[in-house]
């Protein structure tokens, strides 16, 4: 078993969990379902914006391992709004992220931009959890859903929230391109192995239509890394480890931003 599916046994084993007490508790938030804002928030940050960075916030990785377990998320999100960060992304995977919806709920009262919920979403009730959090997108990971894309992004649309729709090869690329996806973020770690090569999307984003929306995640750590990603043909950067450890982000951020 490799680290994703170690990952998604875990995951189904909380949504579990979760879809019992909505059923069972009539007075559950969740019960009788939410509904997002459904203004394209996330979308409009990161298509208006040249260079748009993504700040993420996350105490540790199953690949890195700890990053900073002490960090107060609303201090990092308030440094990356402050820096010129478009959106956010906030782990809320506890066991390997050290992260929880209780950390998105207290980012999304500190600051105004766009926020993505980041976590292994396997089933529509972490939607609707995300939107009860405050989150205007979701992380769709299209290793974790492959053809049941389609119907996530069809219950993101009619609930009013964006969806990240996350590829890595081009088999993923074209189920992604298939489903009609706006913004699509090219992962260069391989979540089987957990390797990390930026050069790994230089062709694959290539095949992802103009007006498609295209967000570079994982391996950038300094600014020669994302002119090397914007010169690709990237719209946007997710960074998160570099931004944690930097001792500055709102500096970093701003370095980034003004990459030509």
């Amino acid at each position: 078993m490799n680290y994703l599916d170690e990952i998604l046994q875990r995951k189904q084993e909380e949504v579990d969990t979760l879809r019992e007490q909505v059923g069972s508790d009539p007075y559950h938030p969740l019960h009788h379902g939410v509904k997002g804002k459904g203004d394209h928030a996330f979308y409009r940050a990161l298509k208006e914006k040249k260079h748009a960075v993504i700040g993420e916030i996350k105490r540790k990785s199953p690949s890195k391992g700890e990053i900073d377990l002490s960090l107060d998320p609303v201090t990092l999100a308030k440094a990356y709004e402050a820096g010129g960060a478009r959106a956010l992304s906030v782990l809320t995977d506890e066991v390997g992220f050290g992260g929880s919806l209780k950390d998105l709920m207290a980012v999304r009262e500190a600051v105004s931009i766009p926020i993505l919920r980041k976590d292994f979403i396997i089933d529509t009730v972490q939607i609707s959890e995300a939107i009860h959090a405050g989150a205007d997108a979701v992380l769709l990971i299209v290793r974790a859903l492959g053809e049941q894309l389609e119907e996530f992004l069809e219950f993101c649309n009619e609930q009013g929230i964006d969806a990240l729709v996350e590829v890595y090869d081009e088999a993923e690329l074209h189920i992604a391109l298939e489903a009609k996806t706006q913004i699509i973020g090219i992962n260069h770690r391989n979540l089987e192995t957990f390797e990390v090569d930026i050069t790994h999307s230089k062709s694959l984003i290539k095949r992802i239509p103009e007006t498609v929306v295209k967000v570079a995640e994982s391996g950038i750590h300094r600014a020669e890394d994302a002119h090397t990603l914007l010169g690709y043909g990237f719209d946007a950067l997710l960074i998160g480890e570099a931004l944690v450890r930097s001792g500055d982000p709102k500096k970093l951020i701003g370095e980034i931003c003004d990459v030509d």
